[in-house]
């Protein structure tokens, strides 16, 4: 007699169950719930796991027989956090099981591109995806048809690849591998009546699955996002993992610099001069208010900068870079003859050259501005550069000189 049956209940085993018989009945239960194939019934998949890895074990057995889950808890297992992971049960048993040694051939990693906006980096998101992988087949249990119907490839003798030796010069000899096409590098061969339905012998079948990737605040472009046991699965192999490989796209204002947001905002000539009141919209949506004072000077690619208002570091995002502002000067393309003196009086005025008696007198004439340019890649992506957004009101935030570190 037994204290409780509920372990047994969820394998739908008697008591008096074998070893072979509690296998049969794990393997079948956690090939059908597992989380790849039925996304909604991870706790049942849990469930399975935890009855499995008591009743699989004599001493937590007889421990769980006098009494119950509750003496597991506190006994053997320690409470929940005393068990093993559900999918590490998962690959011991698929792998040979907990008396056999766990294997170490991995499957291979399934690498994707994900691309992200600037905003997203800023702010952090959650974005799903749909994941095409190999699962192992439910009905043949990843043996690829009829129990004891496998038999050992006999051209790559059950590993998988063959090697050939190729003559590339004169005494000079190349070898390399290549998979075996009689066996699909499965090593194994199974005749055609005795095959799985389902797989046709493959061992696993291509399922499709959404996950949701969490994009933190402050990753960077290039960096990559490792889920652990999601790739492929084969029979005898670890999982292989998905790495999600971050792309970011170019953002139409802002370009980055490691933690520095760099904006360009162009100004016209007045407003250089005068004084100037600007809006930026940030990455986050919010309106900060920049301004300069009347006699306030602003050079034609200066730059200034606003503390706290860059990029946030990852794992610690309330810590943020600076927002580089550099500052595009427009000149007016002509002035009013009248306005002239007044302007002289006004600003600095280098006293004329003196004229030479045998001077020679030359006129300009306009060249084309496509024709000849001298400049720089840095004025160049300046000119291209996006203008800023205006608006009204927004929080009001202090610009201080930057020095160049």
């Amino acid at each position: 007699m037994v204290y409780e049956t509920a372990f047994y209940d969820i394998l739908g085993v008697q008591p008096t169950c074998t070893p072979e018989e509690l296998k049969k009945a794990y393997r079948k239960l956690a090939l059908k719930f597992h989380p790849d194939k039925n996304p909604n019934e991870e706790e049942k998949f849990k469930q399975i796991s935890m009855a499995y890895e008591v009743l699989s074990d004599p001493e937590k057995k007889a421990i769980y027989d006098e009494g119950g889950e509750a003496a597991i808890k506190q006994g053997a297992g320690g409470g929940r956090g005393g068990f093993h992971s559900p999918m590490d049960i998962f690959h011991m048993f698929f792998n040979g099981g907990f008396a056999g040694r766990k294997s170490e051939r991995k499957s291979p990693n399934l690498i994707h591109t994900l691309s992200v906006t600037l905003e997203e980096l800023y702010t952090g998101t959650k974005r799903k995806m749909v994941l095409q992988k190999n699962v192992i087949c439910e009905t043949c249990e990843g043996i690829g048809g009829k129990r004891g119907a496998s038999q050992k490839c006999t051209l790559c003798r059950g590993t998988g690849v063959i090697t050939k030796v190729q003559k590339i010069a004169p005494g000079l000899v190349q070898q390399c591998e290549e998979r075996c096409r009689n066996c699909r590098g499965l090593g194994e061969t199974i005749d055609d009546k005795d095959r799985c339905k389902e797989c046709n012998g493959r061992k696993t079948v291509r399922v499709r699955k959404v996950i949701e990737v969490e994009v933190l605040k402050g990753m960077v472009d290039e960096q990559r996002i490792v889920l652990e046991g999601e790739g492929d699965q084969e029979p005898d192999h670890r999982p292989g993992d998905v790495v999600l490989v971050l792309e970011e796209k170019p953002h139409p204002v802002f370009k980055r610099n490691e933690l520095d947001l760099l904006v360009h905002v162009q100004l016209q000539m007045a407003e250089a001069l005068c004084g100037f009141r600007k809006v930026i919209k940030t990455l986050d949506g919010r309106d900060i208010f920049i301004q300069t004072y009347p006699g306030e000077v602003v050079k034609n690619f200066s730059t200034r900068c606003v503390m706290g208002e860059g990029m946030p570091m990852l794992n610690a995002p309330l810590e943020k870079g600076r927002l580089i502002i550099q500052f595009i000067v427009t000149f007016p393309e002509t002035l009013p003859p009248e306005v002239v003196p007044g302007i002289c009086k006004c600003l600095p005025y280098p006293p004329p050259d003196p004229i030479p008696e045998d001077h020679e007198e030359v006129a300009m004439v306009e060249l084309p501005e496509q024709e000849y340019v001298v400049t720089n890649d840095d004025d160049e992506d300046s000119q291209d550069s996006g203008r800023m957004p205006g608006g009204r009101g927004g929080e009001r935030v202090h610009m201080q000189q930057c020095t160049s570190s």
